[in-house]
């Protein structure tokens, strides 16, 4: 087994959200966690045999472009209680296409755990890293967090939320 890094300084969530006012619009940096896989005779990672994963970002890092939307958002979430928003993966199988990935894991949010399955793009990159990317629809529900409804402004339950991740190979 080998283990990769996910290096923060490049690996970003995206959270799309709409209102019946305008687009909500959140992002990250600061991603954290690592990833376990096998590797082949060569050397380098075996995308075709399982793999396990682990990520989380602190949600005081969301960001959107106006601080009023950000300080609510925290204040629903109950950041001070639930400081981070994590990802376990827990199975992984080739789809159809190259480099497509069918995945399985648990979301852990507002201290809620779900299970979630979609699709993920997974690469070998030319450095050794790997890079994994998906997007996936939540419904905020789900998770005990109920969207605003203020005089006109109502908050549509179900967000788009789209991750890049960049691990490198950890040193042993």
């Amino acid at each position: 087994m080998a283990r990769y890094r996910i290096v923060p300084e490049v690996s970003q969530v995206w959270i799309e959200g709409s209102s019946s006012v305008h687009p909500i619009h959140s992002t990250t940096t600061g991603l954290e966690g690592w990833i376990d896989l096998r590797l082949t005779d060569a050397g380098r990672p075996d995308l075709r045999t399982a793999l396990s994963a682990r990520i989380e970002f602190p949600v005081s890092r969301l960001r959107s472009s106006n601080p009023l939307e950000d300080r609510e958002l925290r204040r629903r979430i109950d950041a001070r209680n639930h400081p981070t928003i994590e990802g376990a993966l827990t199975t992984i199988v080739k789809a159809d296409e190259p480099g497509r990935f069918a995945v399985t894991g648990d979301v852990t949010f507002r201290g809620v755990t779900r299970p979630h399955a979609d699709l993920m793009d997974v690469e070998l990159l030319d450095d050794g890293s790997l890079h994994l990317g998906g997007r996936s629809y939540f419904d905020i529900r789900e998770f005990g967090m109920e969207p605003p409804r203020i005089l006109m402004l109502r908050v549509d339950p179900v967000v788009e939320v789209i991750i890049d991740v960049i691990a490198a190979p950890e040193e042993v």
